[in-house]
């Protein structure tokens, strides 16, 4: 998201992000911009604190909102930007550029705070409860935490992969891991739960922005995977959705189990 009156600013982001790698959307109002970040998941925000238009310090003040969404700042830096200046770290802004000085650097910055970037770099090894130990197995998890929540499919995994989805999905449950889709699926609650924590983010945005049909679908795949309420997601810290989701697994293939047992 870019909050940039000014056409300069935007041309500027527009040439350090390539449409191949990121798709961006300019507004010009902070109304406008606080639907966009209710309406899907956001990786940035970077507000033009140059701009006479725009109101650029109500939008600073949304990080105080949004944090797992990192707000940057980009300023001439001249002597009356100051206060300005001032505010972003009281709203807790991840960085502030310089226009014109920092101009190679935006790109980076912007990608580095980004929530996709974050998200897959906390989750960069694969909790050693989930036992993927193999290479493909560790290659897919790397996949999947890359996309941060967002609806990824098997077959796009398997063709980033370069296997058939049936090899990906049959090699990938090998041994003692969960099968590839419950493991897509956990990833996708670590990021409800994640985006859960905002002040700024009810549950409707939460599963508006990560694909679920409503929030029952959402409170249906956690009680599912983890056995807990969507309400509780929030409260809940990565490690316990994890110890969760092992529990839960054990309990399903117990019943599984069960079922063959009686069957037979």
């Amino acid at each position: 998201m870019v909050h940039a009156p000014r056409d300069r600013t935007r041309v500027l982001v527009r040439a350090a992000l390539p449409r191949r790698h990121a798709r961006l959307t300019v507004t010009r109002s902070v109304p406008a911009l606080e639907r966009r970040l209710r309406s899907t998941l956001v990786d940035a925000v970077l507000v033009d604190l140059g701009a006479p238009l725009g109101d650029p310090l109500r939008a600073t003040a949304l990080a105080r909102e949004f944090p797992s969404i990192a707000f940057l700042a980009i300023t001439p830096y001249r002597p009356v930007d100051a206060p300005a200046i001032a505010a972003c770290v009281a709203h807790e802004v991840a960085d502030v550029l310089a226009d014109a000085v920092d101009d190679a650097l935006l790109g980076r910055a912007l990608v580095a705070h980004g929530f996709s970037s974050r998200f897959a770099a906390a989750l960069d090894e694969p909790p050693p409860a989930l036992r993927l130990t193999s290479v493909l197995q560790r290659d897919a998890w790397c996949c999947i935490v890359q996309h941060a929540g967002r609806v990824v499919r098997t077959r796009d995994l398997a063709r980033s992969l370069a296997v058939t989805r049936e090899h990906l999905s049959r090699t990938f449950a090998a041994g003692a891991a969960a099968s590839l889709k419950r493991v897509i699926d956990l990833v996708r609650l670590l990021a409800a739960a994640e985006l859960a924590k905002n002040p700024g983010y009810d549950l409707r945005d939460v599963a508006r922005m990560l694909g679920y049909a409503s929030t029952s679908h959402l409170s249906a795949a956690a009680r599912r995977l983890v056995g807990r309420p969507a309400g509780s997601l929030a409260r809940l810290r990565g490690v316990e959705l994890i110890d969760g989701f092992v529990r839960a697994a054990v309990v399903s293939g117990g019943r599984s189990a069960g079922r063959v047992s009686g069957d037979a």
